[in-house]
């Protein structure tokens, strides 16, 4: 089986004319106002604009500005939330209206964020312009078990399944999730952050497609994609070689002690941390996580830009709080120390303190900025 269908050429509203009702959904949204944002939209509609071009021409950019502003401390963490919430009433809103709805005369597609990705805004907006574009769409949610994803593309005879992560540290879920989707003859079209701006991961992990956006999704799903073979399976280690090492499932596995031992070592090689109150020694172990976190996701697709990324972002996004972002040399050395005998973990952590002493350095290029 394949998707291959004749999809309808989608509408096309000048991006640059949307400027105006971008910036009103941007005041409506910062503000909290649920009504306005809603207002904005089903007025867009009423005067001709098409649906696909508010979704992705609107409230998509309004959301990733959202998260930069966030990113600078702009934002509170409420605020972030609150127009993520939003965006989500205002997307029910526009699928409700007369000129968004659409027969399905297309094949049938499940969408689906991996199993504790809880970023569901990017699989939502793709489902509404698969149901612009014809298709009919099993919109299935953040977090979605890969059991339960499986028993629904068994039941529903979906002839494809779109799977989107935004974190990249549920790519050995959304590995997982591709390959038990695979062994039941559905194919997957990987997308979203986790993947890479450039789809490497959803190659390293087998996915039978990828696509970097909602439109390119469509279109690729129009083109077709041929159901992979059933016959075997692939299991993680033979995809992935280099996880014979054992590496990636020491730091996952020894999360807990590799902090409290980080954690120690910070006493010593931060002195700072000796005027610390409670609650930032618990933000600091937070912090400790993340990294542990994204150092094993690092050693599962054996790739070091991805964590010395999340380091200079991480940096960034210090800087921008007034928490001195050196403190995350002496984290990260610490870890070296505690990782001496695991040779792609120490070569990862080096990578990552060369990027970031070269961005803390003066001059340097600002910690979190784009490269």
């Amino acid at each position: 089986m394949s998707t291959r269908t004749t999809a309808p050429a989608a509408h096309a509203t000048s991006h640059a004319g949307l400027g105006p009702l971008r910036e009103r959904m941007w005041t409506a949204v910062t503000d909290g106002d649920e009504y306005a944002a809603s207002a904005h939209v089903l007025d867009a509609l009423d005067d001709g604009t098409d649906a696909e071009s508010v979704l992705l021409d609107v409230i998509a950019p309004v959301q990733a500005r959202v998260g930069a502003e966030w990113a600078a401390n702009r934002l509170g963490v409420a605020q972030e939330h609150a127009a993520s919430a939003i965006a989500e009433r205002v997307i029910a809103a526009l699928a409700h209206h007369p000129s968004a709805r659409v027969e399905p005369r297309l094949g049938r597609i499940a969408v689906a964020c991996v199993d504790k990705e809880w970023h569901a805004l990017p699989a939502r907006l793709l489902a509404e312009v698969l149901s612009l574009r014809g298709w009919r769409v099993d919109f299935l949610g953040a977090q979605v078990p890969t059991p339960h994803l499986v028993a629904h593309l068994h039941h529903s005879g979906a002839d494809a399944v779109a799977l989107s992560s935004s974190l990249a540290t549920r790519l050995p879920t959304a590995h997982a999730a591709i390959t038990a989707c695979q062994a039941v003859g559905v194919a997957v079209l990987a997308g979203g952050a986790a993947f890479g701006p450039d789809g490497r991961y959803a190659r390293l992990l087998g996915a039978d497609a990828w696509a970097p956006d909602a439109r390119s999704a469509a279109r690729r799903l129009a083109e077709g994609i041929p159901a992979p073979e059933t016959t075997g399976g692939h299991a993680s280690t033979g995809d992935l070689p280099h996880l014979a090492d054992q590496e990636y499932t020491y730091v996952a596995r020894e999360q807990v002690p590799l902090v409290r031992e980080v954690l120690a070592q910070l006493e010593r090689r931060f002195p700072a941390m000796a005027g610390y109150t409670d609650h930032q020694r618990e933000r600091t172990a937070e912090d400790i996580v993340h990294l542990l976190d994204h150092l094993a996701v690092a050693l599962y697709v054996d790739d070091d830009a991805l964590f010395t990324a999340f380091v200079t972002w991480t940096a960034g996004i210090l800087t921008a709080r007034d928490v001195p972002a050196r403190s995350l040399r002496p984290a990260l050395d610490a870890l070296a120390a505690e990782l001496q005998d695991f040779p792609r973990a120490r070569r990862l952590l080096d990578h990552a303190r060369h990027a970031l002493d070269a961005t803390l350095a003066p001059g340097g290029r600002t910690p979190g900025a784009p490269a």
